[in-house]
Protein backbone atom coordinates (compact mmCIF):
# COMPACT_ATOMS: atom_id res chain seq x y z
CA UNK A 1 0.00 0.00 0.00
CA UNK A 2 0.78 3.96 0.65
CA UNK A 3 3.31 5.37 2.96
CA UNK A 4 3.83 9.21 4.11
CA UNK A 5 5.35 11.47 6.24
CA UNK A 6 4.91 14.70 6.98
CA UNK A 7 4.62 17.19 10.08
CA UNK A 8 1.83 17.26 12.31
CA UNK A 9 -0.28 20.86 11.79
CA UNK A 10 -2.95 22.08 14.04
CA UNK A 11 -5.84 22.49 12.05
CA UNK A 12 -9.02 23.26 13.53
CA UNK A 13 -9.07 20.41 15.82
CA UNK A 14 -12.67 18.86 14.85
CA UNK A 15 -11.60 15.17 15.26
CA UNK A 16 -10.47 16.09 19.24
CA UNK A 17 -13.70 17.31 19.82
CA UNK A 18 -15.46 14.46 18.25
CA UNK A 19 -14.19 12.34 20.65
CA UNK A 20 -11.36 11.20 18.36
CA UNK A 21 -7.93 13.45 17.91
CA UNK A 22 -6.27 13.28 14.85
CA UNK A 23 -2.75 13.84 13.48
CA UNK A 24 -3.68 15.93 10.48
CA UNK A 25 -0.67 16.06 7.27
CA UNK A 26 -1.47 17.95 4.41
CA UNK A 27 -1.04 15.67 1.62
CA UNK A 28 -0.67 16.04 -2.58
CA UNK A 29 -3.50 14.11 -4.39
CA UNK A 30 -1.18 11.45 -5.52
CA UNK A 31 -2.78 8.85 -2.72
CA UNK A 32 -5.93 7.29 -3.08
CA UNK A 33 -8.81 9.14 -0.88
CA UNK A 34 -11.08 6.59 2.16
CA UNK A 35 -10.42 5.42 5.44
CA UNK A 36 -7.57 3.19 6.34
CA UNK A 37 -6.22 0.66 8.88
CA UNK A 38 -2.97 1.95 9.31
CA UNK A 39 0.66 2.36 11.98
CA UNK A 40 2.07 5.21 12.57
CA UNK A 41 5.53 5.92 13.36
CA UNK A 42 6.65 8.63 15.96
CA UNK A 43 10.61 8.56 17.13
CA UNK A 44 10.71 5.01 16.25
CA UNK A 45 8.09 3.35 17.77
CA UNK A 46 4.68 2.34 15.68
CA UNK A 47 1.16 2.56 16.83
CA UNK A 48 -1.68 1.11 15.48
CA UNK A 49 -3.54 3.53 13.71
CA UNK A 50 -6.86 4.92 11.69
CA UNK A 51 -6.32 6.49 8.67
CA UNK A 52 -8.87 9.22 6.98
CA UNK A 53 -7.22 10.72 3.18
CA UNK A 54 -9.40 13.02 0.89
CA UNK A 55 -11.50 15.87 1.72
CA UNK A 56 -13.87 15.89 4.78
CA UNK A 57 -17.10 16.06 2.51
CA UNK A 58 -19.52 16.12 5.81
CA UNK A 59 -17.82 19.58 6.57
CA UNK A 60 -17.89 21.01 2.73
CA UNK A 61 -14.33 21.49 3.20
CA UNK A 62 -11.94 21.77 -0.08
CA UNK A 63 -8.47 20.65 1.62
CA UNK A 64 -7.36 17.24 0.55
CA UNK A 65 -5.38 16.13 3.43
CA UNK A 66 -4.39 13.00 5.98
CA UNK A 67 -6.00 12.83 9.36
CA UNK A 68 -4.66 9.86 11.23
CA UNK A 69 -6.21 9.12 14.61
CA UNK A 70 -3.99 7.00 16.89
CA UNK A 71 -5.67 4.64 18.29
CA UNK A 72 -5.40 4.76 22.42
CA UNK A 73 -3.05 7.41 22.12
CA UNK A 74 -3.38 10.20 24.21
CA UNK A 75 0.03 12.70 23.85
CA UNK A 76 0.66 16.15 22.03
CA UNK A 77 2.51 15.50 19.26
CA UNK A 78 2.09 18.86 17.29
CA UNK A 79 4.91 20.03 15.26
CA UNK A 80 6.50 16.34 15.22
CA UNK A 81 7.19 14.39 12.48
CA UNK A 82 5.31 10.89 11.90
CA UNK A 83 5.13 8.57 9.18
CA UNK A 84 1.57 6.79 8.28
CA UNK A 85 2.08 3.37 6.53
CA UNK A 86 -1.28 2.35 5.00
CA UNK A 87 -2.23 -1.30 5.82
CA UNK A 88 -5.42 -2.09 4.93
CA UNK A 89 -8.87 0.37 3.34
CA UNK A 90 -11.70 -0.21 4.92
CA UNK A 91 -14.30 1.66 3.32
CA UNK A 92 -14.88 4.77 0.90
CA UNK A 93 -14.63 8.85 1.70
CA UNK A 94 -18.32 9.80 2.12
CA UNK A 95 -20.53 12.50 3.35
CA UNK A 96 -22.60 12.09 6.48
CA UNK A 97 -25.93 13.70 7.35
CA UNK A 98 -24.61 14.93 10.43
CA UNK A 99 -21.90 14.47 12.78
CA UNK A 100 -24.04 12.26 15.21
CA UNK A 101 -23.67 9.90 12.09
CA UNK A 102 -20.19 10.37 11.90
CA UNK A 103 -19.26 9.75 14.89
CA UNK A 104 -20.99 6.40 15.14
CA UNK A 105 -19.05 5.32 11.95
CA UNK A 106 -15.78 6.16 13.31
CA UNK A 107 -16.70 3.96 16.15
CA UNK A 108 -17.30 1.06 13.98
CA UNK A 109 -14.27 1.78 11.90
CA UNK A 110 -12.00 2.17 15.42
CA UNK A 111 -13.32 -1.36 16.24
CA UNK A 112 -12.61 -2.78 12.70
CA UNK A 113 -9.42 -1.40 12.90
CA UNK A 114 -8.87 -3.04 16.52
CA UNK A 115 -9.80 -6.32 15.83
CA UNK A 116 -7.24 -6.17 12.82
CA UNK A 117 -4.29 -5.39 15.05
CA UNK A 118 -5.69 -7.79 17.63
CA UNK A 119 -5.32 -10.87 14.53
CA UNK A 120 -1.89 -9.77 13.65
CA UNK A 121 -0.19 -9.56 17.05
Amino acid sequence: MYKFWGKIKKHNQRGKKLGFPTANINLKKNIPEGIFISRTKIKNKFYPSLTFIGIAKTFNEKRFHAETYILDFDQDIYGKWISVKLLKKIRNNKKFNSTKELIVQIKKDTQEAKKYFSEIL
